[in-house]
């Protein structure tokens, strides 16, 4: 075999490599920072921004769809939650920085603070302020996957309840 296929097989070798090193031994995909792992048994940090009907901030603590999800995630993995209410940058910039886990608020995929966590896949459908359906979603923190997939699937849990 010629060096040069040689050597663009070693890279791709490599960095198929450097992909399975993601993996855990709890399983695909990986949480960098332990995200999933800290929260099960632990505490979740939920920022929320209050934005009806998804969420009212304005008690002592959150109430509305979200919340009433967020409790019922928590509750599954065992995780007592810490509320922090604030405004849609102030929490993603919490969430980049790792200070919270989870952020709700009536985000929409049309979200622009994907730089700042990841977006959820869409867990419902509502109407917009104009009347257009609008698709909502929930961030986490920026490559925690584990994370990411265990609230999904929790969505496509309650989904499949419901359908009942």
């Amino acid at each position: 075999m010629p060096a040069t296929r040689r050597s663009v097989l070693a890279a791709v070798l490599a960095a198929a490599g450097t992909g399975l090193a993601a993996c855990t031994s709890s399983g695909y995909p990986a949480d960098p920072d332990g995200t999933l792992d800290r929260v099960t048994g632990g505490v979740l940090r939920v920022g929320a921004s209050h934005h009806p009907p998804y969420v009212d901030a304005t008690g002592p603590e959150p109430r509305g769809s979200e919340p009433d999800l967020v409790r019922a995630f928590a509750a599954e993995r065992n995780a007592t939650i810490e509320w922090t209410v604030s405004g849609e940058e102030a929490l993603m910039t919490a969430l980049k920085k790792g200070d919270l886990d989870l952020v709700v608020g009536g985000l929409t995929k049309e979200f622009p603070w994907t730089s700042h966590g990841s977006i959820t896949r869409d867990y419902a459908e509502a109407e917009g302020p104009d009347g257009e359906s609008v698709k909502l979603v929930m961030a986490v923190p920026l490559g925690e996957n584990q994370m990411l997939t265990a609230l999904e699937a929790y969505f496509d849990q309650r989904a499949a309840e419901e359908a009942r």
